[in-house]
């Protein structure tokens, strides 16, 4: 597990929990904690409970998966600690947030080796190997290509308690999340409010925004339902916040480019105009 925050906690706590031998690559001071105490996990799905793992600050020896789930804004540093020759042939399952890392991860570890997946989650780290997991759900879309067979990892994920699905190819699973995401981040963490505020006290521009990256969803090919986006939202907690405005919140580098620049990026490749999401991103960028 390269990256055992809010998301790879979970996930190695509860591969942990089902029997698997887990090794977390992190700093060391997380990964003293993690030596010392596991990993403590909150969570009304999954219950309370402590797992113990393996914890060092890279990886010293062959691995079966590597599960990268670190912040877009360390992945390059982060891969350091996680060396080609150390993997082998172990696939390299991403769950980052935005659709441009799988490609920064092919060209370290090989293109038939990344296995592009999004997770649906909310999880937080609130110390290092403390892990509070807010939502009833927790789901992961695997993207296969052809001649992969993902149908063991999914059940190995399934089995742990996180759904897995094989669901399609690249580009429409990384699109479905971010189209999704990035209205609900962006605005959320541009104002400081909760998704319940946003959705009603921003409403006009939440459906404008969230109109926006459909339409660039559509351009790249993958169809887009902003009116199924927006009863997602309307289905949160009021209280829920977006993991880019808990970074805000505490100060951590935000994944600014990884989701708005995407989304930047991609209209102008398409021609595809966004002007809402081009001034929140120069807002949250400037501020």
């Amino acid at each position: 597990m390269l990256g055992p925050g809010g998301v790879g906690g979970l996930l190695a706590a509860l591969l942990s929990r089902a029997g698997h031998r887990v090794i977390c690559v992190a700093g060391e001071e997380t990964a003293h904690v993690l030596r010392r105490d596991g990993i403590q996990v909150r969570s009304r799905r999954f219950g309370d409970f402590t797992a113990a793992v393996e914890a060092g600050t890279e990886l010293r020896e062959p691995a079966d998966l590597c599960i990268v789930a670190v912040k877009a804004t360390a992945l390059d540093a982060a891969a350091e600690r996680v060396a080609p020759e150390r993997l082998g042939a172990a696939p390299v399952l991403p769950l980052l947030n935005g659709i441009e890392h799988a490609d920064v991860l092919r060209a370290r570890y090989g293109a038939r080796q990344v296995v592009p997946g999004v997770i649906r989650v909310e999880s937080t780290r609130t110390a290092p190997g403390v892990i509070v997991h807010g939502s009833p759900f927790a789901e992961i879309d695997l993207a296969g290509t052809a001649g992969q067979d993902l149908g063991p990892l999914a059940a190995l994920l399934t089995d742990a308690g996180v759904r897995t699905t094989v669901a399609g190819d690249e580009t429409a699973v990384l699109w479905a999340k971010l189209a999704f995401l990035a209205p609900f981040a962006l605005l959320t963490t541009r104002y400081g409010l909760t998704i319940g505020e946003t959705r009603t006290g921003r409403r006009e521009e939440l459906v404008r925004l969230v109109e926006e990256a459909a339409a660039v969803s559509r351009a790249c090919g993958v169809p887009a339902d902003p009116a199924g986006i927006l009863a997602r939202y309307d289905s949160f907690p009021a209280a829920t916040k977006s993991s880019m405005q808990r970074d805000a919140e505490a100060g951590r580098p935000l994944e600014l480019d990884a989701i708005g620049g995407a989304l930047l990026r991609s209209a102008e490749r398409h021609g595809v105009e966004v002007p809402l999401a081009r001034r929140l991103v120069a807002e949250l960028a400037g501020g």
